[in-house]
């Protein structure tokens, strides 16, 4: 097995910026930070094979499982995914305020932080099946943060950090911070670094992503956001490395299923023991893909069960439109038309007999570019968060 070196840690200077706080804060000096190694080079230590190869052919056998479904069941579990990593972000909101903002609807920030964390996840994504760079992980961010163009965290959005930040502790200072990453200055070096060995192709790929995440969230190049970009990063080398394809694993619902857990295994990888974030990654792997497979089913299902609901005319819109709500579950009348090329009018009196037979339901009050959501889909988000989340709590023993 090959050792992992752990974190250095170094004494810097450090002036209060401000006036707030108590006493304690306004007099700090000096602080100690985490000096994360470089590992573009290193041999990452090696896990078991077998539990590495059962999560490799979990992930494949869902996309099996799922052909057919793949783009609309993919852009169900992106969605899935900023939903699980955002709640790690203590950001929450209702499934209808989701699916408002989902809508375009304007909502209240958790909603609408959650909508833009899936964007930033088809962001980095999407641009990484070559190859991963620094310029794609900005994008990533940029599209996280620019609904906050308002907050005080706005300016930052798509930039690496250029001031101190630590984790726990002091809101006013580093004093009794839980974590104290590295200055601003080491930044750019460890996350060229990163680069390097997050594009290597010599590496077992669910290994290759549970310690890119580990480092990412060390270094923790950002003044925000940090957690759900580098959960990103693990959907991308699981994309580049042909992991899944064509899909996203929901592995943020298993993670959150524990966030103490979870912390725990980020402070272990600090501390050189690189083995439980790679264990932990390959467990959440294979529970997200074993129990997506039964969304995928779900889905293969659902339109016989909206058609054997509404019974609709051979030659009715309804027959055309039923297909489409799998991949556009949150829509107004205009995007509906648009998707499937039905007129607005028939759209329009198609939706109203869906929402008669409880197929879908209006998410907005206003008649105007009113917004509806296919309500058995919302509730699959629950569904699927509650499987995964309990089992990886039993398998994990916790």
């Amino acid at each position: 097995m090959s050792a992992w070196p752990k974190h250095t840690a170094h004494t810097v200077p450090w002036t209060s910026t401000g006036r707030r706080g108590p006493r304690d804060d306004r007099t700090l000096s000096s602080v100690t930070v985490s000096l994360p190694p470089e590992i573009a080079d290193l041999t990452p230590p090696s896990a078991s094979g077998r539990d590495l190869a059962r999560a490799r052919w979990e992930a494949r056998d869902l996309e099996r499982v799922a052909d057919g479904l793949l783009s609309p069941l993919a852009g169900f579990l992106i969605r899935m995914e900023s939903v699980a990593s955002s709640r790690i972000e203590h950001v929450e909101a209702t499934p209808v305020a989701f699916a408002r903002a989902i809508g375009g609807i304007k909502e209240n920030t958790s909603a609408t932080s959650m909508v833009a964390a899936g964007e930033s996840i088809t962001a980095l994504i999407q641009a990484s099946t070559e190859t991963i760079s620094l310029d794609e992980i900005l994008a990533a961010h940029q599209a996280l943060m620019h609904h906050d163009a308002g907050a005080s965290e706005g300016r930052y959005a798509g930039q690496v950090r250029d001031v101190q930040n630590w984790i726990g502790g002091s809101q006013y200072s580093p004093r009794n911070a839980l974590y104290v990453p590295p200055p601003p200055e080491a930044v750019p070096g460890l996350l060229d670094d990163l680069i390097v060995f997050s594009n290597r192709n010599d590496i077992e790929p669910i290994t290759q992503a549970a310690l890119a995440h580990a480092q990412f969230e060390s270094i923790h190049p950002f003044t925000d956001g940090n957690g759900r970009i580098g959960r990103a990063l693990i959907g991308a080398i699981l994309r580049r490395r042909g992991v899944t394809p064509h899909t996203v694993l929901p592995v943020a619902s298993a993670l959150a299923a524990d966030t103490a857990h979870y912390f725990a295994l980020l402070t272990a990888y600090r501390s050189g023991d690189a083995l439980p974030i790679i264990s932990d990654l390959a467990l959440s792997v294979e529970t997200a893909a074993r129990e997506a497979r039964g969304t995928a089913r779900a889905f293969a299902a659902y339109e016989e069960a909206w058609r054997a609901r509404v019974s609709p005319r051979a030659d009715s819109a309804i027959n055309t439109i039923l297909p489409a709500l799998l991949a556009l579950p949150v829509f107004t009348v205009e995007q509906l038309a648009q998707a499937t090329g039905v007129p607005e009018r028939n759209v329009y009196r198609a939706v109203e007999t869906l929402k008669e037979h409880d197929v879908v339901q209006a998410v907005t009050e206003r008649i105007r570019g009113r917004a509806y959501a296919a309500m058995d889909i919302l509730d699959e988000f629950d569904d699927l968060d509650t499987r995964i989340r309990e089992r990886i709590t039993r398998l994990r023993g916790t």
